[in-house]
């Protein structure tokens, strides 16, 4: 059997590829697939991805890690309840598990042996395990600045790691130009990422007793956490399992916001930014390749997008760690962002959100930021946000 892909720009059809990871046209590619689920036939299955084996567009068995089955904690929040799924304790350290696991499960079916992917270290680390896992060789690009630990944990893999000068989009270009000789294994541009990702919804609705939350708060770069969602959350609602779609809200570093910034526009396309250095390196993607498509994921919903500052993020990250939970800075974005929202939304709605990234990820990062936030929250008059 083989699978269809379509440009989410033009329209244009192709039969799936290994090579092929865009249209000619530039537009990132979707595939045309529609899952056979049923909420009862997933009783007895184990509680990762292959619980999902039916909604996921794969020939074979799942070459899964332990990955999925995260659990969804509820945390007080400035007197109300939050949801947060816990997407820090999968096997690599962050939610990109649930994409790699599905993506290199399909490039091992149409017999790949060298990838090559460029990242900000979390998608890098768990497309360097799960090509372990696979048995297929695997060069990783990376930013020079990107933090030791995540670095470390993609050449423990045995990867080839690169660490490439400048901008995230230099790093992009360079591993683009390596793929030339064998198959890209873009986060970004594979669409088989995304039917990983959409696991996360799969998930939140079956730890909701199959329903939605009213209101899904994710940090935003590339993503490839949104779009899976959405995407999970649309297959779910099309199959009348669940009642309605959650309003999905988008959160971005104020540093680096073009997602946001085109929101507030009305425009249809990211607006082009000068990003500024942020801690959270994770979402730091001026250029996301798939910008329209979160943009109009967003509005689909009904939702929206924030800002947060780097002393929110400071914050926030700070008051995490401090009741036990080590995130890294990235994941501590999704945090201000969702009290914010708690502010605003009545008190009998959910709110769901994640820890997207482990905090042993950046440790020196967070143990930085951390201190930053101890010595300025007394002057930025912040409140504990856990």
């Amino acid at each position: 059997m083989k699978f269809l892909v379509r440009c989410t720009r033009c329209g244009r059809l192709y039969e799936e590829s290994a090579q092929r990871f865009r249209c000619d046209c530039g537009g990132a590619l979707d595939v045309e697939f529609q899952p056979a689920f049923e909420p009862g036939r997933s009783s007895g299955c184990p509680h990762d991805l292959s619980r999902w084996c039916e909604a996921l567009p794969l020939r074979e068995a799942l070459l899964s890690l332990g990955e999925g089955g995260t659990p969804l904690l509820s945390v007080p929040l400035d007197g109300r309840n939050l949801l947060v799924k816990q997407e820090q304790l999968s096997p690599t350290g962050s939610y990109k598990d649930r994409g790699a696991a599905v993506l290199m499960t399909h490039l091992h079916e149409l017999g790949v042996r060298h990838v090559v992917e460029d990242s900000s270290g979390n998608a890098g680390a768990a497309i360097a395990a799960y090509a372990a896992r696979a048995g297929i060789r695997c060069d990783i690009y990376v930013p020079e600045e990107t933090a030791p630990a995540k670095t470390a944990q993609i050449e423990a893999y045995g990867a080839v790691l690169h660490r490439i000068p400048g901008t995230r989009e230099d790093t992009a270009a360079a591993a683009l130009l390596a793929a030339q000789t064998c198959v890209y294994a873009s986060h970004v541009y594979n669409p088989w990422f995304l039917h990983g990702t959409k696991t996360f919804a799969y998930e939140v609705a079956e730890q909701l007793e199959w329903t939605a939350p009213d209101v899904l708060v994710l940090p935003v770069g590339n993503g490839t956490l949104l779009l899976g969602a959405a995407l999970g959350f649309s297959e779910l609602l099309h199959l009348g399992v669940i009642p309605r779609m959650p309003r999905i809200v988008g959160v971005q570093a104020a540093a680096c916001a073009p997602l946001s910034t085109a929101f507030e526009r009305g425009a249809a396309e990211p607006v082009q930014v000068a990003g500024q250095p942020t801690a959270a390196e994770g979402i730091a993607i001026a250029r996301p390749v798939r910008g329209a498509q979160i943009l109009a994921a967003v509005r689909a919903s009904g939702g929206s997008f924030l800002t947060v500052e780097e002393h929110e993020i400071s914050a926030s990250l700070r008051d995490c760690c401090t009741r036990g939970w080590f995130i890294e800075p990235t994941a501590a974005v999704a945090i201000a962002g969702a009290r914010r929202c708690a502010a605003a939304i009545p008190s009998g709605q959910t709110i769901v959100t994640a820890f997207t990234g482990h905090g042993l990820k950046a440790p020196a990062v967070v143990a930085g930021v951390a201190s930053r936030a101890a010595g300025g929250a007394s002057q930025c008059g912040l409140p504990h946000v856990l």
